[in-house]
């Protein structure tokens, strides 16, 4: 399923890739990119460990760091967003060069490997409002090829069941605390990483081979 998923996501894209340059997030607001061919966006879809390790694993993107984002409370810590009382969800911005990568294919990459889009409030063993599928745009440009994306996906049918990923804008992002940063690269023996990330990084390897490296 995943394969034809992804499949079809190249196709639907081919039309919609943005490569317009947008702001980078920071914490509390965008700031300037480093350059004109970088964009952030920020993407939420269960645990990140397993959401950045993918992205860490991916070609083209310069920067993939665990945080918190989409609610309302400041500076949250980790139990407090556990919690699931202060909005927000465990994300991962991503920074990634479109003359290496697309925002297509980042997207691509976010609903056919890194989580499963139909889950709603959950991944896995996860359960809780701070584990929701969610897009935080940057750009009205990201917002378009977001819903764009979903839409494409939600008529084509491939899901048996509804997409349920937010599509928001960006407010601001928390960075976790550092030992949350790089996990699953630096506990592979863990066995929730085990079970749950290695294989999100064996698909990305599986399925996107030319955009896959190997993180020393």
């Amino acid at each position: 399923m995943l394969k034809r998923i992804a499949g079809l996501a190249a196709l639907v894209f081919a039309a919609l890739i943005s490569t317009a340059p947008s702001a980078s997030a920071a914490e509390r607001a965008p700031t300037a990119p480093r350059n004109g061919s970088e964009q952030t966006i920020i993407l939420a879809g269960g645990c990140f460990w397993g959401v950045q390790a993918v992205y860490e694993h991916t070609k083209g993107v310069t920067s993939a760091v665990s945080g918190y984002a989409g609610g309302w409370t400041d500076s949250p810590s980790y139990e407090q967003v556990s919690s699931g009382r202060t909005g927000h969800a465990e994300s991962v911005r991503v920074t990634f060069d479109t003359t290496q990568i697309s925002l297509g294919k980042i997207l691509q990459i976010f609903f056919s490997v890194a989580h499963d889009p139909t889950e709603l409030n959950h991944q896995g063993p996860d359960v809780g409002t701070q584990y929701r599928s969610m897009i935080i745009y940057m750009t009205d440009a990201q917002k378009r090829d977001a819903k764009a994306y979903i839409d494409q996906l939600s008529k084509s049918h491939f899901y048996a069941k509804p997409i349920v990923t937010e599509v928001v804008a960006y407010k601001a992002f928390f960075p976790a605390e550092a030992y949350h940063q790089h996990y699953a690269d630096r506990h592979p023996t863990d066995p929730y990483i085990a079970i749950n990330d290695l294989p999100k990084v064996a698909n990305l390897q599986k399925q996107f081979p030319t955009f896959y490296r190997d993180v020393k």
